[in-house]
């Protein structure tokens, strides 16, 4: 099932080749691609190693309980048999998860679009709570974040923000954010106190490069007006702001956060660029799936994921039934103690296919 120690010296020295080609090296794109790639196999050749050295250990141990007569060193044998078997099974489990089909986008920059859904400003409010959330998480991490565009409302929240995450593999750390995220509390402005829900849909876009979508600059059509602020209020008094229509698909981005009419339409290219590539990947997936829900990571944006109740301070996300007591910690953007669960529970469904 796993390839050889042979095999795989053999597709790092190719491996290698490549990587002091001059060519190869022109271009930046292959090249992180073929480095990428190295570093995968460098990992398997470790393990398989590493595993090969246990199995064999193994194999002398059990001939060992075979030929011992010694009670006291017959517990000693059978209990490095246990461990050594326990090394083995975690060992051939790592290789496993390295050789799962990559997802191409794990090492991409990421559209996070959060929108306000049913609860009216409450809802918008939970927007700006969660775009706080995320943008803490990035700061911990060492990733960059950068509003492409925003619709605030005049009490501190939105009612859509889309942002720019870029940063080492934050598609493949993320991409399990997408869905319905309901909140739990007392609203502000509520006098007596009662709890009110709302929602907030998340959408995780890969960031798209030129390359893989290619725009037709006829199948657009730019309009450009005046930026507005809250409630009205005119924070630019020239038509900079822009709104993309991409007449094919009916897809509409707008960008009035930039003050240069050339700055909000680059980054409204950017995000058609991304929406579009989600829709390419979308239609793929449904092409090969009727049932997306039963693909690992599809990130059905319908579908409620995690719900946040102040009043307990309890955040649950649903698909794995994680259930946390420590949501000022959450929100502070210590979320590693729900994504890093997620990732592993969508690792272990997808191992289930290949075993």
């Amino acid at each position: 099932m796993f390839p050889t120690i042979d095999e795989l010296e053999s597709k790092l020295s190719n491996l290698e080749q490549k990587l002091s080609d001059a060519a190869l090296i022109a271009n930046q794109r292959e090249y992180k691609k073929v480095a990428q790639e190295h570093a995968q196999v460098t990992k398997l050749a470790a393990l398989s190693r590493k595993h090969q050295r246990v199995t064999t250990e193994l194999a002398d141990s059990e001939k060992m309980l075979q030929d011992e007569g010694d009670p006291e060193l017959l517990e000693l044998i059978k209990s490095e048999i246990e461990e050594l078997s326990e090394q083995s099974s975690k060992i051939e489990n790592d290789i496993k998860l390295l050789l799962l089909p990559s997802d191409p986008n794990d090492e991409k920059n990421i559209l996070l679009e959060i929108r306000a859904g049913t609860g009216g400003d409450e809802a918008a409010l939970f927007v700006g709570d969660l775009f706080k959330m995320y943008s803490r998480y990035a700061d911990e991490v060492g990733w960059n974040v950068e509003i492409m565009s925003s619709s605030p409302i005049g009490i501190g929240g939105f009612k859509e923000i889309i942002a720019l995450i870029s940063g080492e593999e934050v598609y493949s750390k993320l991409k399990y954010e997408s869905g319905v995220h309901r909140v739990q509390r007392v609203p502000e402005t509520e006098a007596q106190g009662r709890i009110h829900t709302s929602a907030v849909t998340v959408a995780v876009l890969p960031e798209a490069e030129e390359v893989e979508v290619d725009i037709d600059p006829n199948d657009l059509r730019i309009d450009v007006f005046r930026s507005s602020g809250p409630g009205g209020q005119s924070v630019n008094k020239t038509e900079s702001a822009i709104r993309i229509t991409h007449l094919p698909t009916g897809i509409v981005v707008s960008c009035q956060d930039e003050k240069s009419q050339h700055k909000n339409k680059a980054k409204g290219l950017k995000v058609l660029r991304a929406r579009l590539l989600d829709k390419m990947e979308q239609d793929q997936h449904d092409r090969i799936s009727e049932n997306r829900k039963s693909q690992v990571g599809t990130g059905d944006r319908s579908e409620r994921i995690r719900t946040y109740n102040y009043p307990q301070s309890r955040v649950t996300d649903h698909r794995i039934n994680l259930t946390l007591y420590k949501l000022e910690s959450i929100m502070l953007g210590k979320i590693d103690e729900i994504i890093n669960p997620l990732i592993v529970h969508y690792q272990a469904e997808a191992l289930k296919k290949i075993r």
